[in-house]
């Protein structure tokens, strides 16, 4: 695709990256959820309109939502490290196990088509909107974390579950901890540390994967858009703040309703892109 001197359809990109920014940044601290969960599908439905090769879009969009991920991931864990609020003793026992999760996800997503990570996306998408959508702000299945082999199992799943849908550790490991009786702000703190185990090295992958793809846009570095990431990243710091404002003035069951109803049009959206 020959657009690299296209100023209009550079302008275009870089609105569209920017609103994205903003629509996320805002949704982020009005649900408390990661980035990701939102900047996947909104670029997955935004890259078309700027034919982009359908070959990768879906890893243009979960690469570039990774990328993003970082930076807010280490100012987020970093503060909530200083609040004392984060379960460092289960971060030491599940970082690893995570780790080897996030290889193998990252792994499966560059070697996949495109539709592969549709699928996983909409089908995650779907459980965490019926989750969201059917179960109270304090819904428990345990006490505590499990031990031994089903930590690290739960390790593994969160961190090739995320990599292959470009989102950090909020979107998942929030309402697993919660489920397991960790209170939500330990919850969210830890999770905020999730996300540099997670975003790190998946972004590192999917870079190295997408080298020399031949369907890459401008202003790729493998599946990485550097416009995206450049725009995304501040606008939804900026954004941010407004989100956190709203939901002061929302209550919590009808905000996470709400989300759930984003996630299950989402899901809907993808997989009737596979299948209808």
């Amino acid at each position: 695709m020959d657009t690299t001197n296209d100023l209009l359809w550079l302008a275009g990109l870089a609105l569209a990256m920017a609103a994205t920014g903003l629509v996320s940044g805002t949704l982020a601290g009005l649900l408390g959820v990661g980035g990701g969960i939102v900047i996947v599908p909104i670029l997955f439905n935004v890259f078309p309109f700027f034919d982009i090769e359908e070959a990768v879009q879906m890893k243009l969009a979960v690469a570039t939502s990774l990328a993003t991920i970082i930076p807010t991931s280490f100012v987020s864990a970093r503060k909530h490290h200083a609040t004392g609020t984060m379960d460092v003793a289960l971060l030491r026992s599940i970082w690893l196990p995570m780790l080897a999760g996030v290889a193998l996800g990252t792994f499966l997503a560059v070697w996949v088509r495109g539709e592969g990570l549709i699928a996983v996306f909409a089908l995650v998408a779907l459980l965490v909107a019926l989750n969201m959508g059917f179960t109270g702000v304090d819904f428990r299945v345990a006490e505590r974390v499990p031990s031994g082999p089903p930590r690290a199992a739960l390790g593994i799943g969160l961190g090739s579950v995320s990599s292959m849908m470009g989102i950090g550790g909020g979107t998942l490991g929030v309402p697993i901890l919660s489920m397991f009786g960790h209170p939500i702000r330990a919850a969210v703190a830890t999770s905020s540390a999730f996300g540099l185990i997670i975003s790190i090295p998946a972004t590192a992958g999917f870079i190295w994967g997408g080298w020399n793809d031949p369907n890459l846009p401008p202003y790729s570095i493998g599946y990485v858009n550097l416009l995206g990431f450049a725009l995304i990243v501040p606008t939804s710091i900026i954004a941010t703040p407004w989100g956190v404002r709203l939901a002061h003035t929302i209550p919590p069951l009808w905000l996470k309703r709400a989300f759930a109803v984003f996630l299950a049009i989402t899901s809907v959206r993808m997989f009737w892109s596979l299948f209808g």
